[in-house]
């Protein structure tokens, strides 16, 4: 019997990448998805995915540190499927430079975007959340539901030329570690993923210069092919990640063998811990 069976979840960036493995994984598992991307055209194309294997699912496409996007994306899964089980506060993207020609719009951007975004749907999800838990109480049962937020490497033990991505990603830890202390008692578990290199279109090894636009901005992705080799070695598995092996754990947090661990910050990096 699949574990997610009836569950609802809800996931940030998932049209792409990590996201996009993390909604199939627990959709392959037995959750409705309601998953957001940047772009409309991604995230179609993964409820696509998912309905194609018989599950359901809801795209919420744009921004998710636009002005009232976090009360949209979870009224909009409260109202098509009546729940929320899991939260996978996913989304993001990094804007590098070294410190001295770091904008304050690089430093916000990153902040908005991995640590302000998280918590407004944390705190959008609030009155759900706490409202179930007390009716589930009242009739004796014990329901647990998941928060599942996305760290770094970069946010345990930093990295040059992020400051801005490192100490959004560590905020996140720290949210994280408060939330499981106050919904604790709402049967809450919230732990955090704390991803090394893992292979995706912004880690993609290239010596060419590409680019994506982000909210109007062009931010540089990919990493130079000999740096990656250097990243490589230095990782004991050998190699970078998948998508797919990311996101099985995140999937570690989302099913009912985790519901005594809460507050707790996993390493997904091949053995290289980043500390």
């Amino acid at each position: 019997m699949s574990k997610l069976a009836g569950k609802t979840a809800y996931v940030t960036g998932a049209g792409r990448g990590i996201g996009r493995s993390i909604a199939l994984k627990l959709a392959e598992d037995g959750a409705n998805v309601v998953l957001n991307d940047l772009d409309a055209e991604p995230a179609n194309a993964v409820v696509a995915e998912i309905e194609a294997m018989g599950r359901k699912a809801l795209a919420i496409p744009g921004s998710v540190t636009a002005a009232g996007f976090a009360d949209d994306f979870i009224q909009a899964g409260i109202d098509k499927f009546g729940s929320i089980d899991i939260i996978v506060n996913n989304a993001g993207y990094t804007w590098d430079s070294f410190i001295g020609k770091m904008s304050d719009e690089q430093f916000d951007a990153m902040i908005d975007v991995h640590l302000k975004a998280p918590f407004q749907i944390l705190r959008a999800a609030s009155p759900f959340i706490t409202q179930a838990a007390a009716a589930e109480a009242a009739e004796g049962r014990e329901v647990f539901r998941k928060v599942v937020n996305i760290s770094s490497i970069s946010g345990t033990g930093g990295n040059p030329g992020q400051a801005n991505y490192s100490a959004a990603k560590s905020g996140v830890i720290g949210l994280t570690k408060t939330m499981a202390k106050e919904w604790g008692r709402f049967k809450v578990n919230v732990n955090a993923v704390a991803f090394g290199m893992i292979s995706t279109r912004l880690t993609e090894a290239t010596d060419e210069k590409k680019s994506i636009e982000v909210e109007g901005n062009k931010i540089g992705i990919g990493i130079p092919k000999k740096l990656v080799q250097g990243m490589e070695m230095m990782i004991p598995v050998g190699r970078a990640g998948t998508p797919e092996e990311a996101a099985g754990g995140v999937y570690l947090f989302c099913i009912p063998e985790s519901n005594y661990v809460s507050g707790q910050t996993l390493i997904v990096g091949g053995g290289l811990s980043g500390t």
